[in-house]
């Protein structure tokens, strides 16, 4: 039964306030991977590491912080949600490679080299070049391995992230995006990009956000499901995952923060446009807190065996955490 599996959703960006804690207690995830910074410097960092100190403190009977595996346990075990701290971006490194193994002592367990745009590590997906991974990149995936920081390449063009694959001596993640086979957007991912990506022994968490599904926000449940089908049957069930990348009750400001940061003055619409510059409508099936459940069923319904299905919404992420937060000897 769902319950009965660790849940886990690699990648979230909600409002979090005390309602929406509750509404994931009472959704049955275990631990929700939530994006500590997406443009914030070391500096605006360590803020935003003090304002979920504060919601640790504020509600203590709802979430916990997750430093290991074990803590992952703890939450089920007390009927909690666990928080693991991801950054969307390089920038809180700054340019300067010891602030990798600073962040990681803070609880930085996941890392994606850029979001989108050219980064000092590599390229973004939204890049009309992709020059790879550069040189301050290449000794950033080497410290990151080191010291236990996952690779995310979810925001990077294919060649970086190819790269980024072969030269980690480690696996790597992708932690919310889905296949160009199932709809075309330059957020998702190539089979090529997958195969790489798997056969290294990395995870794809499958994305929620309209923009990257199958007829959008209209994507039914079934065609979800479907999608996670496909890719079981080429790339194994193992490495197939969660990453929801749920945006639940966020402003406005909060989404041009995401596409502009500091680096445009003009508007940028990312994966919008002019005429649909807001928040995509979220899935009903997904929104509420029987998300999770809807798709444990979802994958019963098409072939999946319980023990594949409790795979996909939490055990492959906790088992890769596991081996992939362990710093090196």
């Amino acid at each position: 039964m769902y319950q009965d599996y660790i849940i886990i959703d690699g990648l979230q960006y909600s409002h979090w306030d005390r309602d929406y804690f509750k509404m994931l207690q009472a959704s049955g995830v275990n631990a929700v991977h939530a994006t500590l910074v997406y443009h914030e410097d070391a500096r605006q960092t360590l803020t935003r590491f003090a304002e979920w100190n504060a919601r640790f403190e504020q509600n203590s009977d709802l979430i916990l912080p997750v430093y290991s595996v074990a803590d992952i346990k703890t939450a089920k075990q007390k009927g909690k949600v666990g928080i693991f701290f991801g950054a969307q971006n390089c920038s809180p490194i700054d340019n300067e490679i010891g602030l990798i193994s600073v962040m990681r002592r803070l609880g930085l367990l996941i890392m994606q080299l850029t979001y989108n745009n050219q980064s000092l590590l590599a390229t973004g997906c939204y890049e009309q070049n992709d020059s790879g991974v550069t040189r301050f990149g290449q000794q950033a995936i080497a410290e990151m391995n080191r010291v236990g920081m996952i690779i995310d390449m979810s925001h990077s063009a294919e060649q970086s992230t190819l790269e980024a694959i072969e030269i980690s001596s480690r696996p790597i993640c992708i932690s919310h995006a889905n296949p160009t086979t199932a709809h075309e957007a330059l957020r998702n991912k190539s089979d090529t990009v997958i195969s790489a990506l798997t056969k290294a022994g990395g995870l794809l968490g499958f994305s929620l956000y309209p923009f990257h599904l199958p007829n959008g926000s209209a994507c039914t449940l079934n065609d979800f499901c479907s999608m996670i089908a496909n890719c079981a049957d080429k790339y194994g069930v193992e490495h197939l995952a969660i990453g929801s990348d749920l945006c639940i009750n966020q402003p406005q400001a909060v989404l041009e923060w995401m596409r502009n940061g500091r680096w445009s003055k003009a508007m940028d619409y990312g994966e919008g446009n002019a005429n649909n510059s807001g928040w995509p409508d979220t899935l009903p099936w997904f929104a509420g807190k029987d998300g999770m459940e809807n798709i444990y069923n979802g994958l019963l319904q098409h072939g999946f065996n319980e023990t594949d299905a409790g795979k996909i919404i939490g055990q492959n992420w906790f088992d890769f955490l596991e081996s992939g937060i362990k710093p090196l000897a």
